[in-house]
C-alpha cells in the first residue's frame, strides 16, 4: 500500500480550548507509540478527511510535523460527535517500520451471487466483516477481497482458510475453519419458527374474537326473550285489569237500580 503524506503542526492549545481550533477548520490530535513521548498536533480537517478515506486504519501515513519531523503512523483513533457526525479528535499511532503490528483489515465481497439470490430464494450472509492481521507496517493491505461467485448451493461457504492474501508477509489471526461468508436459505429455521408462532397467535386471536362475538349474540337473544315475556305479562295484566273494571261497573249499576 502506498504511503500517504499528511501535514501537521505542533499544538499548544489543550483541553476545552480546542473548540477554537475546530472553529478554524482544524482537528486536534496526538501522536503516540514507538516508545516516544506523546506529541500534541493539529491537522487541517479537510486534508485529514481525504487521507482517512484513502488510508483507513491500515494505510501507512507519513505525518509531517512542521518542517523537520516525519512520523510513520497509522490512524488508530477517530473520535466522532454522535450528534453531528463530525470528527472531534484524531489519534496517530507511530510505528516502527521494522516491527510487526496488529490491525483489523476489512473483508470486501466482490462478484455476483447465484440466480437464487436474485429470485429471493437464498441470501449471502457475511459472518465476518473484518479480520485481525499481523504484518510489518509497510506490508499492510487495504482490505481482503472475497469473490462470492463460488457460492452455488445452500450451505456453500468460504472460510478463513480460503482467503486470498500474501501469506509470506501477512499473518491472519483467526481460525482457518471460521466462516467468512455463506449461502443460506432466504427463510431460515429461526424465521420459519417465528412465522409459525405469529400464525398461531393470529389464529388464537381470531378464535377469541369469534367466541366473544358469539357470546354477545347469545346474550342479546336471551335479553330479547326476556323482553317478550315481560311484554306478554304486561299485556295479560292489562287485560285482567280491564275485565275487573267492567265487572265493578256492572255491579254498581245493579245497586243503583235496586
Amino acid at each position: 500500500m502506498d504511503r500517504i503524506a499528511l501535514k501537521a503542526v505542533d499544538r499548544e492549545v489543550l483541553g476545552k480550548k480546542v473548540k477554537k481550533l475546530r472553529s478554524q477548520g482544524k482537528l486536534p490530535g496526538h501522536v503516540y507509540g514507538n516508545s516516544k513521548e506523546v506529541e500534541h498536533v493539529s491537522v487541517i480537517a479537510g486534508e485529514f478527511t481525504k487521507v482517512f478515506k484513502q488510508a483507513g486504519e491500515t494505510g501507512l501515513v507519513d505525518l509531517k510535523i512542521g518542517d523537520d519531523r516525519v512520523r510513520p503512523v497509522l490512524i488508530k483513533e477517530v473520535d466522532i460527535d454522535p450528534v453531528t457526525d463530525k470528527i472531534l479528535h484524531v489519534g496517530f499511532y507511530q510505528v516502527n517500520l521494522k516491527e510487526k503490528v496488529t490491525v483489523p483489515v476489512p473483508i470486501v465481497l466482490i462478484g455476483e451471487g447465484p440466480e437464487s439470490v436474485k429470485m429471493g430464494e437464498t441470501v449471502v450472509l457475511q459472518t465476518l466483516s473484518e479480520i485481525n492481521v499481523q504484518a510489518l507496517p509497510t506490508d499492510l493491505i487495504e482490505n481482503i477481497e472475497v469473490s462470492i461467485e463460488v457460492l452455488r448451493e445452500i450451505g456453500d461457504s468460504i472460510t478463513v482458510a480460503d482467503l486470498n492474501y500474501d501469506r509470506s508477509t501477512l499473518n491472519v489471526l483467526a481460525e482457518p475453519e471460521e466462516v467468512v461468508v455463506k449461502l443460506d436459505s432466504a427463510v431460515t429455521e429461526e424465521m420459519k419458527k417465528l412465522l409459525e408462532e405469529q400464525e398461531a397467535e393470529a389464529a388464537a386471536a381470531a378464535a377469541e374474537v369469534a367466541e366473544t362475538a358469539e357470546g354477545a349474540e347469545t346474550a342479546k337473544g336471551e335479553e330479547g326473550a326476556e323482553g317478550e315475556e315481560k311484554t306478554e305479562g304486561g299485556e295479560k295484566g292489562s287485560e285482567e285489569k280491564t275485565e275487573g273494571q267492567e265487572v265493578k261497573i256492572e255491579e254498581e249499576k245493579k245497586e243503583q237500580s235496586t
